[in-house]
């Protein structure tokens, strides 16, 4: 015997999960998590910045192993370039460079802070409305 799934008992079925009575507490959640997603987006950009900024002065810092210890370099404050000695710019940059490491430790910890809600309201909000709600990324 063949069983044959009619579009109308589909559409029924998808229909009654939409028909999930949504509380003013389900709306706070829907909230929150839309906040989160918005604010996560946000950290997870600066973040990756950061860490690409960091891995440029690390480059930059090899790079200065290789110039003469006697050599003047150009270090960049603000929009101007000043020349000084190699012993000072690899300070700077180790000093740059730590606190670069705090600053994306800082927001990895953000991140992962951040998804730890979003993972609990997901629990909530997908044992609620199963399918009929999507808080997925595209």
């Amino acid at each position: 015997m063949t069983t044959i799934k009619s579009p109308e008992l589909t559409q029924l079925k998808e229909n009654e999960e939409v028909n999930a009575e949504v509380t003013w507490e389900d709306q706070q959640n829907i909230n929150s998590f839309s906040k989160l997603v918005s604010k996560y987006n946000d950290i997870e950009e600066q973040y990756e910045h950061k860490k690409q900024e960091k891995e440029y002065i690390d480059d930059l810092a090899l790079e200065l192993e290789l110039v003469d210890e006697d050599e003047l370099v150009r270090y960049k404050i603000g929009d101007a370039f000043i020349l000084l000695p190699l012993s000072e710019v690899q300070s700077r940059l180790e000093q740059e460079a730590s606190q670069l490491t705090e600053e994306v430790e800082q927001l990895r910890n953000q991140l992962d802070s951040m998804n730890d809600k979003m993972q609990q309201l997901k629990t909530v909000l997908y044992g609620k409305f199963g399918t009929a709600i999507n808080l997925e990324k595209d």
